[in-house]
């Protein structure tokens, strides 16, 4: 499967993941849902978790290979990050896909628990 297929599963099983999650906490109101979950699915949280992923060796190489050919074909980006930000964020999407698809369910629930560890301490909006 090329990147963007990859980064196209992945993107919607990340979505379901944390939407399951967020539902999990407590949270009701669609509303305040939706402005969580931004704080985890936007390209900036998303570009954040695969630095830190990468930065600490904690994907392996066949993972970053995952995440390379997101990154790598993901195209001109959007207007509302830079691009560099948007090729980290589909690149990890790809890398979400790559472990969706390759059915390695313990590996994507580990590396998924420790993204939400990773934008639940920092923010990556400025809000705290």
């Amino acid at each position: 499967m090329n990147g963007l297929t990859l980064a196209y599963i992945g993107d919607a099983y990340y979505e379901l993941y944390i939407r399951e999650y967020l539902i999990e906490s407590g949270i009701t109101n669609v509303d305040k849902l939706h402005q969580r979950a931004i704080r985890f699915t936007s390209g900036i949280a998303q570009s954040k978790i695969i630095t830190h992923f990468i930065d600490n060796n904690i994907i392996n190489q066949d993972e970053i290979d995952a995440y390379k050919r997101g990154r790598n074909a993901s195209g001109p980006g959007r207007k509302n990050i830079d691009a560099k930000t948007y090729h980290q964020a589909t690149g990890f999407e790809s890398l979400i896909g790559y472990l969706y698809t390759n059915k390695q369910f313990d590996r994507l629930t580990e590396l998924l628990k420790q993204a939400i560890e990773i934008i639940e301490k920092g923010d990556t909006h400025g809000k705290g």
